[in-house]
């Protein structure tokens, strides 16, 4: 089994994820093959926090071209996450 710190591969901060921090909603890249109870335990260890919900969603890898040279964005699995009200994630504090 991995470790909790395995799991979440790191923070997913654009625009978008940074207006659902206002709905108690992260977002995080997560190993692919974790479950939403191995993501849930390792969101509420790691952050000291209590996790609401998790959706999952797979994101497929696309294809990039730097001039005459192709290639692929990998592949990875994103979860976003919804805490107990009145609980943040310093993290994604700007």
């Amino acid at each position: 089994m991995k470790s909790i710190y395995d799991i979440i591969r790191k923070p997913i901060i654009t625009e978008k994820s940074m207006r659902n921090v206002e709905n108690l909603q992260y977002t995080f890249e997560v190993l692919p093959k974790a479950t939403k109870t191995q993501i849930k335990h390792a969101i509420e260890k790691i952050f000291n926090v209590n996790v609401v919900e998790i959706r999952t969603i797979k994101v497929h890898r696309k294809a990039r071209r730097v001039s005459k040279y192709e290639g692929f964005r990998p592949a990875y699995k994103k979860a976003i996450v919804r805490l107990r009200p009145g609980q943040t994630i310093d993290v994604f504090e700007v």
